[in-house]
């Protein structure tokens, strides 16, 4: 394991563990946890979150594709997160993925293909409205959950794995937030950082084809489903979001885009996980308000 991902796995832990301090389960959330979609019972689970007033409604879904630089991270710490988006009104399923360096890519990528089709097999049991299926990603989840979408709808790239998504599906409508769109690895002294996660994360540690494959913007359509793309003043990923908006532009894709700025406070890199924030909670309000302009009006 590289020095940056021991890194990332110790820092990160610790800003995690202080900003969900003192949270609980809200009485308004009804959860079912530790649901196996896999063979690995440790990566391969998720949660499912409802809220409790919904009853055996048939509910729109969001998925979570958790970040934390492809090394780092699991399901616990996006409860607290997740659970909140249920209170807004949707049944919200949040998984772990086989993580780096122990699992390289496609790893994350296939556990996604394979959620997607837990939720079709499982939608009658947990109130699944597969009419209306809705993710959301940050800054490496947000690469994986894109590169999910570009599967969906991008026959060509699909055809680069040996598994692939449920057969027709695709997201009624996506969030990526403070994601990872592009990947560099070079020997300049900023790129350093990338580089040496894909040495963590790439088989070859960043070859030509495999960095075509992780390039989101190389593989974009106009069959990309609806996005709502978001970064903040102080998100050290805020530079590749024009590349991304040019992209969706060209091919025609519907997108949204919101750059938090707060006067108060730094808005820093996946400062929307922080439900006890004010501004958090304005960005996730507007991004389930961006998801509700896809739900038909007879839903």
């Amino acid at each position: 394991m590289s020095e940056i991902s021991e890194k990332i796995r110790k820092n990160f832990g610790s800003t995690d563990a202080k900003r969900d301090e003192g949270l609980e389960t809200p009485e308004t959330v009804v959860r079912f946890d530790d649901i196996i979609y896999g063979t690995d019972p440790v990566w391969q689970s998720l949660d499912v979150y409802r809220p409790v007033n919904a009853g055996d409604e048939k509910l729109p879904v969001v998925v979570s594709v958790h970040g934390g630089g492809w090394v780092y991270r699991d399901k616990s710490r996006y409860q607290y997160y997740c659970m909140s988006l249920a209170e807004r009104g949707f049944a919200v399923v949040n998984f772990s993925y086989r993580l780096a360096p122990e699992h390289k890519f496609p790893a994350p990528l296939e556990d996604t293909c394979m959620v997607f089709s837990w939720i079709q097999i499982h939608a009658e049991k947990y109130g699944f409205d597969m009419a209306h299926i809705f993710a959301v990603g940050d800054s490496a989840g947000g690469h994986t959950l894109a590169l999910f979408c570009v599967m969906c709808t991008n026959p060509d790239y699909c055809s680069c794995y040996i598994f692939s998504p449920p057969k027709d599906f695709v997201p009624a409508a996506v969030a990526l937030n403070c994601a990872v769109h592009q990947i560099t690895v070079s020997d300049k002294p900023k790129d350093k950082f990338s580089t040496d996660l894909m040495t963590d994360y790439l088989e070859h540690k960043g070859n030509s084809e495999e960095l075509s494959l992780v390039n989101v913007s190389e593989w974009i359509t106009k069959e990309f489903p609806p996005t709502f793309l978001m970064t903040a003043e102080d998100d050290f990923l805020k530079y590749q979001i024009p590349d991304i908006v040019s992209v969706m532009i060209q091919k025609n894709v519907p997108f949204a885009v919101r750059y938090y700025k707060a006067e108060d406070e730094k808005l820093g890199h996946v400062f929307h996980l922080d439900i006890k924030n004010a501004h958090a909670r304005q960005c996730n309000d507007e991004e389930c308000a961006f998801f509700k302009e896809y739900i038909k009006s007879n839903f």
